[in-house]
């Protein structure tokens, strides 16, 4: 890694009682108001994918037709969750598959001619 790097910043500063000085949050993502009992039930949900398809399985995934498998699952899923359904963690699989639906169609209108 290159040591030739700036620390970026907005260029507004909040100054601490301690001294400490930081650069704001505003515009940032907030990712410390992620529920992390709900962030560990989609690594569970992966994690188990991972071993029963291989790591990053999902990732291979480059068409539309791959696209719409992962919503059509994804709505599959919200059906279960809202039956009430405990067979699996319906949920957890809604949400993968919706950020998987979202890097597909990412991946493939990034992909050029």
């Amino acid at each position: 890694m290159s040591h030739e790097f700036e620390v970026k910043d907005s260029g507004q500063r909040i100054d601490y009682p301690s001294g400490m000085r930081r650069d704001v949050q505003t515009g940032k993502a907030r990712y410390d108001l992620i529920d992390l009992d709900f962030l560990e039930r989609v690594a569970i949900h992966m994690t188990k994918g991972a071993e029963k398809y291989g790591e990053h399985n999902w990732r291979k995934a480059n068409s539309q037709e791959e696209a719409d498998r992962f919503r059509a699952s994804a709505f599959r899923h919200m059906i279960q969750w809202l039956r009430r359904e405990t067979d699996e963690d319906h949920m957890a699989a809604v949400a993968f598959n919706l950020a998987a639906y979202e890097y597909v169609i990412k991946r493939i209108s990034n992909a050029g001619p």
